[in-house]
């Protein structure tokens, strides 16, 4: 017999999952080509389970639900939350570009887009290995599906096929690593491994191998080296709308599973998986940032700098292991911990902005995918030069922009540790921050230097230009004032670790 609690713990899925179903019948008699109930069916539904779910973390309780398979903590609640209101964000940059490349005759953009959210929000509150699997094949099922909307595009095709080999073979190394674990410990409750590794009552070999596949798995998801083969052609590929989707909203669900599964977990094994991790972001950084200068294609050259992203937010993952591993010094981990779910949550936040203008520039017949496409820029648009100038300055990391302080906080973790070799590793990801920074300002060069190739100035709905505008001074003003959001970060860790 299920109890209430468990209900209440997934009530915000469940509205989520029933809306979706709903959805997707509702649009079969949806006959306006723009999809317009469609369409706002499903911000209303992202906006009522971005609000429980602010609500829920708000409460701080954390519970276990379902059999101990599932969990409702801050920490989740809150990533839930951004990932809806990123979704919606999304949803709003994508539908005039969907529209003009017929990728709105049906409502699958709509009810795929839903159905990923919901393998994010089963990832994220995933306290069993199955339950994370589960939602990890939605959220790429929806994905692949999603690439692959464009069916008369050669390119997408291509994309969508790339990304489901990979993926396939991702997600069984993950499986594959899931099951030595459950053959070493003999659990696939998460709680459960902690104890059985901290008993030291199994063969380390054993879990160390399973351990590799795992950390392989996790890195594919987070698209870090040398795990990123398919970072670039997908984002290259994809239609702009869907790259936006997937370098957005499933970056919060890769750090909750990578907090589940090796925080949570294995933090017995940290010694192991902090060498793995430390190996990926050093590649990371430094291949990430070096591809991306010889780039001339915006969404190649975006994609090689998410994976050099990644490995800054991978550094916060890392430094935190440190401190855990110190005697009553918790609270360290926890701002390492939260100096990484910080970063993402801001990542996202300047990613939206950034593709939304490209999206913006996109027109019927013509995609706005080449840097030279941007020429001339601030000529014929101020407003937009300015909020995609904002987004490169805070990718970049200079302030007073939000990237400064989400790199700051990740960086101030290592120097706390006190260790050489971490202060080294800070050294090294702020002297590669400096060669990403020269292609980011070179595409501000090109909007505010270069003479425009076109003098058609571009349109946007109200709707879009009103959501872009608030989206470019969120990413001042949180780097104005971003302690708010630090804090929330630092709490919501400090109480899912505690529970």
């Amino acid at each position: 017999m299920i109890d209430t609690i468990s209900w209440i713990a997934v009530y915000p899925e469940i509205v989520l999952l029933v809306m979706a179903c709903t959805i997707l019948l509702t649009d079969l008699f949806v006959k306006s080509p723009s999809r317009t109930a469609t369409h706002v069916l499903t911000l209303l539904t992202l906006g009522v389970v971005a609000f429980m779910h602010a609500i829920y973390a708000m409460e701080g309780q954390t519970a276990y639900a379902f059999g101990n398979m599932v969990v409702s903590d801050p920490m989740g609640h809150w990533l839930k939350c951004f990932a809806a209101l990123s979704m919606g964000v999304m949803l709003v940059y994508a539908r005039p570009y969907a529209q003009a490349r017929g990728m709105m005759r049906g409502g699958e953009m709509y009810t795929l887009s839903l159905f990923a959210l919901l393998g994010m929000y089963v990832m994220i509150s995933g306290n069993n290995f199955l339950v994370i699997y589960v939602g990890l094949e939605l959220l790429t099922l929806s994905s692949y599906a999603l690439v692959a909307l464009r069916r008369d595009h050669a390119a997408s095709t291509e994309a969508a096929m790339k990304y489901f080999i990979l993926g396939a073979l991702a997600s069984g190394f993950l499986l594959y690593g899931l099951s030595m674990m459950y053959g070493a410990t003999g659990s696939l409750d998460i709680s459960t491994v902690f104890k059985q590794v901290q008993s030291g009552q199994f063969k380390h070999q054993v879990l160390v191998f399973g351990l590799v596949f795992i950390v392989a798995g996790l890195a594919f998801k987070l698209g870090v080296v040398p795990f990123h083969m398919w970072v670039p052609d997908v984002y290259q590929g994809a239609p702009t709308s869907v790259t936006l989707m997937i370098g957005s909203a499933p970056k919060l669900a890769a750090f909750a599973i990578c907090i589940r599964l090796l925080v949570e977990g294995l933090l017995p094994l940290a010694k192991d998986w902090q060498q793995m991790l430390m190996f990926l972001a050093i590649a990371s950084l430094l291949v990430g940032n070096l591809a991306a200068i010889a780039q001339t294609n915006l969404k190649r050259m975006l994609a090689f700098s998410t994976i050099a992203q990644m490995g800054f937010l991978l550094l916060g993952l890392l430094s935190g292991v440190v401190f855990s591993g110190t005697t009553g010094n918790t609270s360290g981990a926890a701002a390492a911990y939260s100096a990484s779910m910080f970063y993402a949550i801001t990542y996202v936040l300047t990613t939206l902005a950034t593709f939304g203008v490209i999206l913006l520039l996109s027109r019927d017949g013509f995609e706005s995918e080449e840097i030279s496409d941007l020429a001339g820029l601030n000529q014929r648009s101020p407003l937009y030069a300015a909020v995609m100038a904002i987004c490169l300055f805070s990718l970049a990391g200079i302030p007073p922009m939000v990237g400064f302080f989400a790199k700051l906080s990740v960086l101030q973790p290592l120097l706390a540790s006190g260790q050489t070799m971490y202060i080294g590793l800070a050294i090294y990801a702020v002297l590669l921050s400096l060669v990403g920074a020269f292609y980011y300002l070179r595409i501000v060069k090109v909007m505010y230097f270069d003479e425009p190739l076109t003098v058609t100035e571009p349109v946007a709905s109200t709707e879009v230009r009103t959501v872009l505008v608030l989206n470019g001074a969120l990413v001042i003003l949180l780097g104005l004032f971003p302690s708010g959001l630090m804090q929330l970060c630092l709490s919501a860790i400090v109480k899912t670790l505690a529970g």
